[in-house]
């Protein structure tokens, strides 16, 4: 199954690809942002998430790296709530949690769809450099907070060890993949009923 989501403001035009099919000869290759070190971090995604993915960024006015991943992290969250919808009655968990290593660095990742859009980002006692590889820590913190408002779901993030940036994300970025990983996984006990336990949500809203 595939999922594309296009996103278009008067900034920038995101197209996300999500693929759920057999992996790609060359699954870095679709990772078409202009922020290489962005790209790297997508890649740790697909890696530990199992599935393909392809983004396409095409800026309308100026670069601004904040925008570039904040709306790569938007759309993305779109394609992957609906997937997430299409497979509820085949049994799609909806939650998964996992830690990740590299190195000196270790991230833990919880999240859950249950249309709740929350994000919670720690990092006690770890100090995270204001840039890595010429990109700025607070745009890959809000590829997270874009990913939770597209997606709507609940998502906890922890650096729980780390001294390198590079490695620091990394660990945050493979234990994410690997967490989406699980909430994703299709179990036959699951046909039918959410992550949660309050079932399905129906909001009824009228306007006059």
């Amino acid at each position: 199954m595939q999922v594309t989501a296009r996103r278009k403001t008067a900034e920038s035009e995101i197209v996300v690809k999500v693929d759920f099919g057999p992996r790609y000869e060359n699954p870095k290759k679709g990772l078409q942002t202009p922020m290489p070190f962005f790209n790297h971090m997508l890649e740790h995604i697909i890696a530990r998430g199992e599935f393909n993915l392809a983004v396409n960024v095409e800026l309308k006015e100026l670069y601004l790296t904040h925008v570039i991943c904040e709306d790569v992290g938007i759309t993305m969250g779109k394609a992957i709530k609906a997937y997430v919808e299409s497979r509820l009655q085949d049994g799609l968990a909806g939650y998964g949690s996992a830690f990740a290593v590299i190195d000196e660095a270790l991230a833990q990742a919880v999240i859950s769809f249950e249309n709740r859009a929350y994000l919670d980002f720690s990092h006690p006692g770890v100090n995270i450099p204001l840039q890595t590889e010429n990109t700025n820590s607070e745009d890959l913190k809000t590829f997270f907070e874009g990913f939770v408002q597209g997606a709507c779901c609940t998502l906890h993030l922890n650096i729980n060890k780390g001294s390198n940036g590079h490695h620091i994300w990394e660990a945050l970025f493979r234990a994410f993949g690997e967490a989406l990983f699980h909430a994703l996984e299709l179990r036959e006990w699951r046909k039918g009923i959410t992550s949660g336990v309050a079932g399905a949500i129906q909001t009824d809203v009228t306007v006059k």
